[in-house]
């Protein structure tokens, strides 16, 4: 049931949020527009311009990276632990930062694409609440204060551009529709959902008081939803996830 009832929960939380959650026209939200640090929410960007760049020409999907220990950067994901020379096309890199929320596989895209392109990618799709500063891991520019910012509302018009298939193509839009489907990191919104048989489209992210889940709840008529904390007491937030994804579907 979407109604402003689901967000009385967030009374008796601390931190800094942005919750978005829609279904048809109908939509609740709080703080849609305050662009909070995305960790790897951001990941949906770094996709969006990969595909941009395939599509451009800019980049070939079936192009090749040999994984390299000067690249490998710590978890999530699995390229860390793997041997150096394996190797790897574009499309599967693009995989693994979704699907693993891979962190060296996502800085490989990001040199490949380039920061400059992810943010004019994001801009020309209309997304004036994100922005890629840095590589993931970059405590140099870390330290400058240099951040990955997203607003829940991006997040939101991201996965309703998904679904009309106007990211990009109706082809690349279903592809990246596909990939978030597959998501391997479900604690969040799909906790209660996939032994109910309700399948999650989405992306996640962590960081020290950060706690993100943002995608599609696949019901006949889907859910569109997006929570967001920075600041926050992580382990209630994620409960707080947890529990308003099932309502929502009750």
């Amino acid at each position: 049931m979407l109604d402003n009832s689901l967000l009385e929960p967030l009374d008796s939380l601390s931190g800094d949020f942005g919750i978005v959650l829609e279904q048809g026209c109908k939509s609740v939200c709080f703080n849609p527009g305050r662009p909070l640090v995305a960790a790897s929410v951001i990941k949906l960007w770094v996709m969006l311009a990969a595909f941009q760049a395939f599509k451009d020409g800019k980049l070939d999907p079936l192009d090749e990276y040999r994984l390299s220990a000067a690249n490998k950067v710590p978890s999530c994901g699995a390229l860390t632990y793997l041997t150096d020379g394996l190797i790897f096309k574009l499309i599967d890199l693009v995989t693994l930062m979704i699907i693993l929320s891979d962190n060296t596989a996502t800085n490989v895209l990001i040199d490949r694409i380039g920061i400059d392109y992810v943010n004019t990618v994001a801009r020309k799709h209309g997304f004036t609440g994100v922005s890629l500063g840095r590589r993931l891991f970059d405590d140099e520019a870390n330290s400058r204060g240099i951040n990955n910012y997203v607003a829940p509302s991006d997040a939101a018009a991201f996965m309703r551009g998904l679904l009309s298939g106007s990211l990009v193509s109706p082809a690349a839009s279903s592809e990246m529709l596909r990939m978030l489907s597959d998501q391997r990191l479900n604690g969040k919104m799909p906790f209660h959902l996939h032994c109910m048989g309700i399948r999650c489209a989405h992306k996640t992210g962590e960081d020290e008081g950060i706690s993100h889940d943002a995608g599609i709840i696949c019901t006949p008529k889907p859910i569109i939803a997006v929570f967001m904390c920075n600041n926050a007491d992580v382990p209630a937030f994620e409960r707080f996830i947890q529990d308003c994804s099932l309502k929502l579907v009750l």
